[in-house]
């Protein structure tokens, strides 16, 4: 089945290879063969300021089941970034985060490896009228992250996708 996955990235520094994980499906034959279908917003323009920016991201991730943080070198920095995976946990989105820095930009050039963006979230797994300091997780002890190339995105994009939309109950 086809999932409908929102990107959440750095626009300015990664679209290059933003780009090659989210046109990956042109080669796979299509949406329904690659299993996504793309609710990205990089076509946007940031152009009506803040409010009219939220309002667009949260329209964004309306009808989706997963959210893909392609991690760039600053993307852990990106305050767009981090509102978007707020409010994707927020959704009960499935999330995972795809480390992109291995794939070359437009001049084939890679990039260093950033931080991962989950790490700047904690949250309480078990709800209880006493929360227990065990029970404070960082996201990234939650959702896995994965790189496109050590890690085969091209091939198993889908199935991280499937196992991200399954582990939320979606």
């Amino acid at each position: 089945m086809a999932r409908s996955v929102f990107f959440s990235f750095h626009y300015q520094r990664d679209i290059w290879r933003v780009n090659t994980v989210r046109n990956h499906f042109v080669t796979r034959g299509g949406y329904n063969q690659s299993g996504y279908w793309d609710h990205s917003l990089w076509e946007e323009v940031k152009k009506d300021g803040e409010l009219a920016l939220k309002r667009l991201i949260d329209k964004g991730l309306q009808g989706t089941s997963v959210t893909v943080v392609l991690i760039g070198a600053e993307t852990a920095q990106r305050g767009w970034v981090n509102y978007e995976i707020e409010k994707s946990y927020e959704r009960g989105n499935g999330m995972l985060g795809i480390y992109i820095h291995n794939i070359g930009n437009r001049e084939g050039q890679k990039d260093y490896r950033g931080a991962n963006p989950f790490d700047n979230f904690r949250v309480v797994e078990k709800k209880r009228e006493i929360v227990f300091l065990s029970d404070i997780k960082p996201m990234s002890a939650i959702y896995p992250t994965y790189d496109w190339v050590a890690n085969d995105g091209y091939n198993n994009f889908s199935t991280w996708v499937e196992n991200a939309a399954k582990a939320a109950g979606k």
